[in-house]
């Protein structure tokens, strides 16, 4: 739909359904792909108890559904350009229900990460399709600086709400209920789709054939070696293992023979073109800082949270409520300054980068045994805040990109947002933390020995008990305590560099010239 004049309308939509009700219904219909997916990561100490699989294999399995999502923005336009909109609807949901029913039943490794894979594909493009329907009721001048606040509000705030929905449901019911409510879901925008979608085609047709659909799959290995490596490297111990070194090898020759490829063939996954944009660089190091930076809230959190103050599941989710008013707050600080204000990206980022420091000192001075659950409100908040102002800047600065190789650095950013980026940051924390607590512990325990015990008055086993307690702590803060002096220099650095570079040009081309630009690719000689 090619809107130059005119109020805005979904002529996709049968006419009986009010025009203003439209685009609100594709909103709820996003809101329903976006809760659903493979395997639903809230509920993971429910599945580990009840299923033959490990943390680490449904980890795998979870972030299997992020690299299929990266991968489906590349041909995203190709397939909207390739399939009407009620059928698009009806196969994603159709292929999410048949996901959802195998990871419910099945405990095979292999083919749940296949089956994850596939639904996070699925779940992008029925996201996608919607979004680009109401693309312009957002925003009428096409600007993307204000479509990317409503994406990550959206995006941000049902991963928050699907993980609260996941754990009361595995709290008070069984985790494979959450999978039985997805499905009914997607079942209600199945028949909604049927009664109220018409099976007209809107945008002139454009055929699937050049696309490199060998190449978007060896993508998809190489980044699932890599987070293959970094979720079971602890646990084989790294390259010890036999298993880590033929996934290293693995990831390495694919991407090669990958990047060799694209050197020569008309139209790669991934145009070596792509990597050349110095946009590209900063954005993707800025994340992989930034995922290391709040790390702890995968890892350290959850100990902490657990083993010392001894929360349980429902008061650990309530802190999911703080995320979702930062998450919130941050689209509408974002949205204010940086869509409207056009405030710079330095100051956005420098914006981001203030609140994860924060979030890393308040833990490093205020950690503690006795700590008040609502002395975690404000760090959490922060964490939240911070995060989606970045998200929403790094990817609004990827349309300096010429518009052809826009959607392939989408995808390698969501390689690094999505995937590498925060299972390299876990991995680094987690290897920093054992490493660190076998270090204070010895130290810790150093003066233990029967003399010390009988003076005490103690038995062994409490002793080393409160040993180990105080050496997880200690570690827990020692590790904020070197993540803040990185997130310091990193602040000191933004606000020193000079830059002044604003979101003004930012309008995202008319759905015509996609199809011209797609078509001139496809036909060209």
């Amino acid at each position: 739909m090619d809107h130059h004049s005119g109020p805005f309308s979904i002529p996709a939509i049968h006419h009986f359904i009010p025009e203003k009700l439209r685009p609100w219904v594709v909103i709820l219909f996003v809101i329903c792909f976006q809760f659903s997916g493979g395997i639903y990561l809230a509920a993971i100490s429910e599945m580990v108890g009840s299923t033959a699989l490990m943390q680490e294999d449904i980890l795998m399995i979870g972030y299997a559904s992020m690299v299929g999502m990266s991968l489906t923005f590349t041909v995203m336009f190709r397939l909207k350009f390739a399939v009407k909109p009620k059928i698009t609807l009806l196969i994603c949901c159709s292929v999410l229900i048949i996901c959802n029913l195998i990871c419910m039943h099945c405990s095979n490794i292999p083919l749940l990460v296949a089956t994850s894979f596939i639904a996070g594909i699925f779940r992008m493009w029925a996201t996608f399709e919607c979004n680009s329907t109401i693309q312009l009721w957002l925003t009428p001048k096409r600007d993307m600086s204000i479509f990317f606040c409503y994406v990550y509000l959206l995006v941000q705030g049902c991963i928050q709400l699907s993980g609260v929905t996941t754990i009361y449901t595995s709290v008070f019911a069984k985790w494979e209920y959450m999978h039985l409510l997805i499905i009914g879901m997607l079942l209600c925008v199945m028949i909604a789709t049927l009664l109220i979608y018409n099976n007209k085609r809107f945008i002139r047709k454009l055929p699937l054939f050049g696309i490199d659909w060998l190449g978007g799959a060896m993508w998809g290995i190489t980044i699932l070696s890599i987070i293959f490596i970094c979720i079971y490297g602890e646990h084989y111990d790294w390259w010890n293992s036999e298993w880590i070194i033929m996934a290293s090898i693995c990831g390495i020759l694919t991407l090669a023979l990958n990047l060799f490829r694209a050197s020569f063939i008309r139209h790669p996954f991934i145009s070596l073109k792509t990597w050349q944009f110095k946009v590209v660089w900063i954005t993707l190091s800025i994340y992989i800082i930034f995922d290391i930076l709040i790390a702890p809230a995968h890892i350290l959190e959850h100990i902490f949270q657990s083993s010392i103050l001894g929360y349980d599941e429902l008061n650990t989710l309530s802190l999911n409520w703080i995320s979702i008013i930062g998450i919130i707050s941050g689209v509408i600080f974002t949205f204010h300054f940086f869509a409207i204000k056009k405030a710079s990206y330095q100051s956005m980022t420098v914006t981001s980068f203030a609140c994860v420091t924060i979030y890393l000192l308040i833990y490093y001075f205020t950690i503690d045994y006795n700590l008040p659950k609502e002395s975690l409100y404000i760090p959490v908040f922060c964490r939240s805040f911070g995060y989606v102002i970045l998200a929403i800047t790094l990817i609004t600065a990827l349309m300096r990109v010429p518009f052809e190789y826009f959607f392939q650095s989408i995808s390698i950013q969501g390689f690094v947002s999505a995937g590498i980026g925060s299972v390299c940051g876990s991995a680094i924390i987690g290897r920093v933390f054992n490493i660190l607590l076998r270090k204070n512990t010895m130290l810790l325990s150093s003066g233990i020995d029967n003399v010390a015990i009988s003076t005490l008055g103690v038995r062994m086993e409490e002793l080393y008990g409160s040993v180990m307690q105080q050496a997880v702590v200690v570690t827990i803060k020692e590790i904020y305590g070197w993540l803040s002096i990185i997130a310091l220099t990193c602040l000191l650095y933004f606000l020193v560099a000079k830059t002044g570079i604003r979101p003004l040009s930012l309008i995202h081309p008319s759905f015509r010239k996609l199809r011209n630009l797609m078509k001139y690719q496809l036909f060209d000689s």
